[in-house]
């Protein structure tokens, strides 16, 4: 007996006794905590879907250009040159969510996660709209390829398939930009066949994991829920079970009237099953806590509602610590999440310096390979450079010139013209440092360049300066 009600131990809740896939059929949920994920999914999926189309002094508010190495977040434009700063930011996020876990277990899943707010507030609504309900889903399925199978399970994947074709083009817009996507609308899919075929190809992949793949992505697929097991603990808030009010000593049963549950030590729990047949993932929450688990409180929302029908207190399930139900504890932060908040709060510190000290142009200067210095009349040495600039901006720098900061001397450009940096562009060249000898100090000495755009400092860099190895 006791191997039967631990076998969710041996295999995820998707998984039968026979290792094959377990269907899963959650009943539609409702109450106040599904209320607020589907005020918090409109939102999300607002901002996902209109995030390209917004553009902020001609920058395209959310971008992600791999192949064009362009990237825009809220609208300010970021270059490989920025990596760094991606870097961190990445780092930053990643111990946010680590942090977050740690102190409220797998909370992200279940209400910001794409996957999640897709499959649950999406394709699921299509799923209870056309077919139904949990037993109405079943008895479809069991039942034999009639006309009204048919006519269902067509209508509702040729609906999944158009949705799928619509997040595979709002995800075309973060990578290639929305105007590039429009364009490609408007020449149709034969002048374009190469991204058009790309593009079903990623409508092939969205439908698949939300007509079949679904609940696995999160359990298999996802590593994330592989890292509840090092990232919670005893203190961590998350969905959990009271299971010392819902068993006591006599343990759940049914409920029956003009039962005094308490005093015949019977726990609160009515055994109505209403957690399992409303989890998305498959599990019985009841078991404790579980790595299928994502946090989606449907099984509080139902819970809640049937001890409000046999008039028993809310709060059987509920965010919950293990020692707040052991012990009754409040939660307080432990040492491990006060050593995450710490550092956390550090790279954010590390972060905003990045930002606020990042530049619009970002220049580089670097002496000619194998050009040794030159001594021209009146004791002046001469090295050659090459110069690289790079303009982050949506606006052209059309009068650029360089000027020496920490010594006296000129820079002269090899093509003497003035030097125009195109709006999200580069501009490359040869140019001079001439430089007094009786200024230099050593061999190897170290000059400051300031880049002006007509007579505004835009950047400012530094090179080596070479010079004789003996002075006078």
């Amino acid at each position: 007996m006791e191997k039967v009600e631990n076998n969710f131990r041996d295999r995820i809740g998707t998984i039968n006794e026979e290792g094959k896939r377990s269907w899963v059929y959650p009943k539609k949920p409702s109450g106040r905590f599904y209320k607020y994920r589907t005020r918090l999914t409109w939102f999300l999926l607002l901002f996902l879907i209109v995030s390209p189309f917004i553009h902020i002094n001609g920058n395209q508010f959310m971008l992600f250009n791999i192949l064009g190495r362009e990237f825009h977040i809220f609208g300010q434009p970021f270059w490989p040159q920025d990596f760094y700063i991606g870097v961190t930011a990445m780092i930053i996020g990643v111990l946010f969510i680590t942090l977050f876990t740690s102190a409220f277990g797998r909370i992200f899943c279940g209400w910001i996660c794409p996957q999640t707010i897709f499959m649950e507030m999406a394709f699921r609504k299509i799923e209870y709209w056309v077919e139904g309900d949990r037993g109405a889903q079943i008895r479809l399925d069991k039942q034999e390829w009639n006309s009204e199978k048919i006519r269902k399970k067509g209508f509702k994947w040729f609906l999944f398939f158009l949705i799928s074709f619509g997040i595979a083009n709002v995800f075309l817009a973060y990578l290639v930009g929305s105007k590039r996507l429009l364009q490609y609308v408007t020449e149709g899919p034969l002048e374009n066949l190469s991204t058009f075929v790309a593009l079903m190809i990623f409508t092939g992949v969205f439908y698949f994991i939300f007509s079949w793949f679904r609940e696995q992505v999160c359990t298999i697929a996802c590593p994330y829920g592989r890292l509840q097991s090092v990232l919670l603990d005893k203190k961590s808030v998350v969905v959990a079970y009271d299971h010392k009010r819902g068993e006591r000593t006599q343990g759940r049963a049914k409920f029956r009237k003009n039962e005094n549950r308490q005093e015949i030590g019977k726990g609160d729990c009515i055994d109505c099953s209403q957690c399992v047949n409303v989890c998305p993932t498959g599990i019985d929450i009841r078991n404790g806590t579980q790595l299928e688990c994502i946090n989606c409180t449907a099984c509080i929302d139902a819970c809640d509602a049937m001890m409000e029908k046999v008039d028993l207190p809310k709060g059987l399930i509920g965010f919950y610590s293990e020692e707040n139900i052991e012990k009754e504890e409040q939660f307080k932060l432990n040492p491990r999440m006060k050593g995450f908040a710490a550092i956390l709060f550090v790279l954010v510190g590390i972060l905003s310096g990045m930002l606020f000290l990042r530049s619009d142009v970002e220049a580089t200067v670097l002496r000619l390979p194998g050009q040794l210095y030159e001594t021209k009349a009146n004791d002046m040495i001469s090295n050659v450079y090459t110069f690289k600039l790079i303009n982050k901006t949506t606006g052209s720098f059309e009068n650029v010139n360089f000027r020496l900061m920490s010594h006296e001397g000129k820079i002269e450009s090899v093509t003497h013209n003035k030097i125009i940096v195109p709006e999200k562009g580069l501009a490359e060249g040869t140019l001079f440092i001439v430089i007094p000898k009786a200024l230099l100090k050593s061999e190897k000495n170290n000059v400051e360049i300031g880049i002006y755009n007509g007579d505004r400092l835009i950047e400012t860099t530094s090179t080596n300066f070479m010079g004789p190895r003996s002075f006078r």
